[in-house]
């Protein structure tokens, strides 16, 4: 108790959704979850955005997946899930002993794909909100990405919109040329919040073997080398929209995190730093409550958006 109590700076809301602190745990950086409750406290952390859930399992991409690069890391993992109905079944039933808030990150290839997974889960007791991974080809429309079109995204999310009676988070790809376009269509649509940016489309290559290093060719690359263009865009599409903004690319350090906090955010998303330190999001939220203590601030909150350009 004594923790929480130094720590009340941090607490904040989220689309209505309570808080202990702004940091949550990336998809696809921390599995379910629950595997790593026997290396961090996932009650000090403030959410956790499960791995991508299909409305059918997928088995993923070749390997290999990784690739450690100089200042990140490209993965191309091919959304590899068990499924909308395992999840509720065999991993819902332990992620409610924790008190940290429970995001289901969703993504489909074509619109009827994320309304099957939001059915499934819609009344399910414990999830906190929703996340849809925009970042995937619409098959049905010739392989368009819906996070590359303004129209294709509105059109997803005011599909969804009626069917989610939690939160609804659209995360934003950062591979389009202006970020601005997206945010707006996905506030408009009926989006309570926004996450980005996602990872850029990357390649990594072996000049011995001539090939490519990860498996399906192409992949994406996240980490610390891609944090000042996460920057960029997390500060542009905050004043694009007035819905919260929750930004995410590179962040290592509570002062990371700050970072983000003033140019728009209203909380933050860390991942990659999870794969060489599984408890970063705990120590990463201490280490923003001391920068909060060294700049005499009451309350997170009072960072958000003070970026003076």
């Amino acid at each position: 108790m004594l923790f929480l109590d130094k720590m009340d700076r941090l607490r904040t809301t989220l689309c209505g959704i309570q808080l202990q602190n702004p940091v949550i745990a990336a998809s696809g950086t921390y599995g379910y979850g629950i595997e790593f409750e026997n290396v961090t406290d996932l009650n000090s952390i403030g959410g956790v955005v499960v791995k991508g859930l299909s409305r059918e399992p997928i088995e993923g991409n070749a390997p290999p997946r990784l690739f450690e690069t100089e200042a990140g890391m490209i993965n191309s993992i091919g959304l590899q899930n068990i499924g909308v109905r395992a999840f509720v079944r065999e991993k819902m039933p332990a992620l409610r002993r924790f008190r940290t808030a429970i995001f289901a990150n969703v993504f489909g290839y074509t619109t009827e794909d994320y309304e099957e997974v939001i059915r499934a889960l819609d009344d399910v007791e414990g999830i906190a909100g929703y996340e849809l991974n925009v970042s995937c080809p619409n098959t049905r429309h010739g392989g368009i990405y819906f996070s590359s079109d303004p129209a294709l995204l509105s059109d997803l999310v005011a599909r969804i919109r009626p069917l989610a009676h939690r939160p609804l988070i659209v995360k934003l790809s950062p591979n389009v040329a202006r970020i601005e376009p997206l945010a707006q269509a996905a506030e408009q649509a009926g989006a309570d919040a926004i996450s980005l940016v996602n990872t850029f489309v990357s390649l990594a290559i072996d000049a011995h073997t001539r090939r490519a290093r990860i498996g399906a060719g192409f992949g994406g690359l996240s980490g610390p080398a891609i944090k000042p263009i996460a920057l960029r865009m997390v500060y542009e599409a905050s004043k694009a929209v007035r819905i919260p903004v929750i930004g995410l690319g590179g962040i290592r350090t509570g002062e990371d995190a700050a970072e983000f906090l003033i140019a728009g955010a209203s909380a933050v998303e860390v991942g990659t730093v999870n794969f060489w330190d599984p408890a970063a999001p705990c120590r990463i939220a201490r280490e923003l409550n001391g920068y909060l203590e060294q700049e005499d601030l009451s309350n997170v909150k009072e960072l958000v958006g003070t970026l003076k350009i």
